[in-house]
């Protein structure tokens, strides 16, 4: 049977906003994330990448440590020689014994497992996807067992560099929120009055949330 082949990297698909046309709208039209940008580092835009191999980075990384996670997919990788790329075909083939073997979790193994079969569905087209509304994209993916809304929001964020994502449930937006914007709320209310606040920040609230992250010199983290 022939596999799915790999692409490492995609173009964008559609024309992308300068970033001092992002930066620009961000900071008049919010003073206080106009002082976070001003006092951050530029940021560059994010590469885009390949939506399979980012999933199963995604699922790997789940409640472990930067480092552990690099050297577990280093493991995973060789288990797919010659190059490392894990072909959805080779990935539904193997069991939680051989997973075991680099670490995996047999509740990962079954995310992993997972997100190849959506691929061999021809599920994870990049055009197509790349084109898709927040809501629609974040429905999409989390038809795969061990995919939530945080991930799904990551990955339109980073591997699709889309420029309107809002990640209220990330622990970090949340942090940086509450610092600067001095929020008391929590739970429920917290999430309200943080979408309140981004409103204005649109279409370029996934660059807003780089620089919340950054303001706490913090890397995404989901929601426990």
């Amino acid at each position: 049977m022939a596999s799915v082949p790999h692409t490492p990297a995609f173009a964008p698909t559609s024309a992308e906003p300068s970033p001092d046309e992002a930066i620009r709208h961000l900071s008049q039209a919010d003073p206080v994330l106009a002082g976070i940008i001003a006092r951050g580092r530029p940021i560059q835009p994010s590469a885009h990448e390949d939506l399979y191999l980012a999933l199963l980075r995604a699922i790997v990384s789940q409640q472990i440590s930067t480092k552990a996670a690099a050297a577990i997919w280093r493991k995973v990788q060789a288990l797919f020689p010659p190059d490392g790329y894990p072909e959805p075909l080779a990935l539904v083939e193997l069991t939680d014994e051989d997973l075991r073997t680099a670490g995996i979790s047999r509740q990962k193994a079954g995310y992993l497992r997972a997100i190849a079969d959506f691929a061999l569905r021809d599920q994870l087209d990049h055009a197509h996807l790349s084109q898709l509304p927040e809501d629609d994209f974040t429905r999409h993916l989390t038809q795969i067992k061990g995919v939530g809304r945080w991930t799904a929001q990551m990955l339109q964020m980073f591997a699709l560099d889309h420029p309107d994502v809002f990640a209220e449930g990330d622990l970090g937006v949340q942090n940086a929120m509450r610092r600067h914007y001095g929020l008391q709320e929590t739970d429920r209310a917290l999430l309200r009055r943080m979408t309140e606040i981004a409103e204005p920040w649109r279409p370029y609230r996934s660059l807003a949330c780089k620089y919340l992250w950054q303001s706490l010199d913090n890397t995404p983290a989901p929601e426990q």
